[in-house]
């Protein structure tokens, strides 16, 4: 029968948890109990509820099945449009690792899901370190709950979470489990000097240090990140296809050129964005970084003050816009 033991396995097969703190999480945090049920794809584009207590075995060892494989799970579905899930593992821990929470450190998690990241956090810091918002009172409830029956008590917020929660602020670390156009305002405002915020961004995973200023600047990550979008922020615009219109065939293949697509959106040409990573030698998510300062926040390759910057969209600067240079 599948156990916690087994995607821990599955996660290190991968060369992740490295860190024997988390490895201890993801070994002692039942992963069942915030999946009670989830909805696994089905034929025709339709999904197949699995749970706990089916009265058929064998829907039953499907569901233990999946809860312990290393996969996302769609925990909650509303006309067709996915609205939460818990995260694939080893993207977890992934990101776990990249956010260096240590002891006494206060983290805050956007996105609270089914609970099982917070039940993660808590696990490593204690309780009284970790404060998860989430916009949608039954997640938050369902959360709550499950958290309980785990045996974890973190704060469990319902708000919206581009705003933070400034009611136990400061954050040493602040951690989102859903994409964002750019960082909220709140977030840096709500960040503790030399604070670090792990957030999707792009279809990339942005790791931002903030200073005793409350600017803050960073490197994406190499991990390709798919989120459900933070809700009540704009998504993408343009639609794929009017965007790789007459884009070379190496453009077209590429996940690093779509990903400089997302980054770049309504700011830089589809065929100017195409030149220029083609002159800088087809560059891979690393390479890119952000910089936040004064309400302004650019999105930039190799270097927040070379030739190649442009604002993210949605930020005061942000319009259509071409590959400008530092002083534009």
């Amino acid at each position: 029968m599948a156990a916690p033991a087994d995607l821990v396995r599955e996660i290190e097969a991968g060369g992740f948890l490295t860190d024997p703190a988390w490895r201890a999480a993801f070994e002692e945090v039942p992963r069942e109990l915030f999946v009670p049920f989830y909805y696994a794809p089905g034929p025709g584009g339709d999904y197949e509820r699995l749970w706990r207590d089916d009265p058929d075995p064998e829907r039953r060892a499907r569901w233990r099945q999946g809860v312990y494989s290393d996969q996302p799970l769609a925990t909650r579905i509303r006309d067709g449009r996915l609205l939460s899930s818990s995260s694939q593992p080893s993207l977890m821990a992934r990101m776990l690792e990249y956010l260096a929470a240590g002891d006494g450190m206060d983290v805050l998690e956007i996105g609270t899901g089914p609970g099982y990241n917070a039940a993660l956090l808590s696990h490593r810091l204690g309780d009284a370190h970790v404060t998860t918002v989430d916009l949608d009172p039954d997640i938050t409830d369902a959360a709550r709950g499950h958290l309980a029956a785990a045996g974890y008590r973190p704060r469990v917020v319902t708000g919206d979470g581009a705003q933070g929660c400034r009611a136990h602020a400061p954050y040493d670390r602040i951690i989102a489990t859903c994409t964002v156009p750019q960082v909220p305002p709140a977030w840096l405002a709500q960040s503790a000097p030399g604070a670090l915020i792990l957030t999707p961004l792009a279809t990339g995973l942005l790791s931002l240090r903030v200073d005793d200023e409350g600017a803050a600047v960073g490197r994406f990550r190499s991990t390709p990140a798919f989120f459900v979008p933070l809700r009540g922020t704009p998504g993408g615009g343009r639609c794929e296809r009017q965007m790789f219109r007459g884009m070379p065939c190496d453009a077209q293949r590429s996940d690093e050129f779509h990903f400089l697509l997302a980054l770049s959106e309504g700011q830089l040409d589809p065929a100017d964005a195409y030149t220029m990573w083609k002159e800088a030698g087809r560059p891979t998510r690393e390479r890119y970084g952000v910089s936040a300062r004064d309400g302004r926040q650019r999105a930039w390759l190799d270097d927040p003050e070379g030739p190649h910057t442009w604002p993210l969209p949605g930020t005061a600067e942000a319009g259509g816009g071409t590959v400008e240079g530092p002083g534009a």
